[in-house]
């Protein structure tokens, strides 16, 4: 696919896979890579689940600061929109989103594993926002997911100092959702990630609408956006599927080809 960026599909699961070493420090080719990952695992049918993988050393450490350093204006402003844009094409693909963390998600790394549903990592990792101690703040999200994430007082501490956080810290903060042994961090990624892969997929994309969009919005019109999201449900095979599957067999019996 890419030189930097690949999409791996086997059996309804696939890995966006990083590989800019040594650690995958986000340039502009690698941005727009992953922007054709993520329209491609939106597009292709026979993708329902995705993993980010930075491969077994680290995630991503964040932007290319030799690559950035001596950009003008308008060219650091050209680039923090094409990894913004990146970034919310991967957290916008309709199917369930795992990161998988090894070693480092700092900056860009961890703005980009903060687009997934879900984040698996390694025991021995380390996140963090990084960005004040170069005189800049995040530029791909890390005022505003992380904010969403784990709420403004403590996104305030992680941005305003810039420090390392540990795993155990980063999962206490909720920033991480499972902490494994660094062997297992693809492992356990895949596990979560295969669970829908037969699952119902036009449900669990209205699912994912639902929440991310009804977190943008107020009480009222998320409520509408859930009830309508809801009702359109009806007019699809999942749904059929399902419900006779349940009055014929019980819960958890069904198989999904929905798209």
């Amino acid at each position: 696919m890419g030189e930097f960026v690949t999409l791996e599909v086997e059996d309804g699961v696939g890995t966006i896979r990083l590989n800019r070493p040594p650690v995958n420090a986000l340039n502009a080719q690698l941005t727009a890579e992953l922007a054709d990952a993520a329209r491609e695992a939106t597009d292709r049918d026979d993708v329902r689940a995705v993993i980010l993988y930075g491969g077994e050393k680290t995630f991503a450490g964040g932007a290319d600061i030799k690559e950035m350093a001596t950009r003008t204006y308008p060219e650091i402003s050209k680039f923090g929109t094409a990894l913004t844009n990146s970034l919310a094409l991967i957290a916008s693909i309709p199917k369930p989103v795992v990161a998988a963390i090894t070693g480092y998600a700092l900056g860009g790394g961890l703005e980009l594993a903060l687009t997934a549903d879900w984040r698996v990592a390694g025991d021995n990792v380390k996140v963090g926002q990084p960005e004040i101690q170069l005189g800049v703040i995040p530029g791909a999200g890390g005022t505003q997911r992380l904010a969403r994430l784990v709420g403004p007082s403590k996104a305030k501490d992680l941005v305003f100092t810039g420090r390392f956080v540990k795993a155990d810290e980063a999962l206490s903060l909720g920033i991480l959702d499972r902490v494994v042994a660094p062997d297992d961090v693809y492992t356990e990624a895949h596990r979560w990630a295969a669970q829908f892969a037969h699952g119902p997929a036009v449900a669990l994309r209205a699912a994912k609408t639902a929440i991310d969009s009804g977190l943008d919005t107020d009480l009222g019109n998320a409520l509408k956006l859930e009830s309508n999201l809801f009702a359109a449900l009806w007019a699809t095979e999942d749904q059929k599927n399902g419900m006779k599957s349940f009055i014929e067999n019980g819960p958890g019996k069904a198989t999904f080809e929905g798209k």
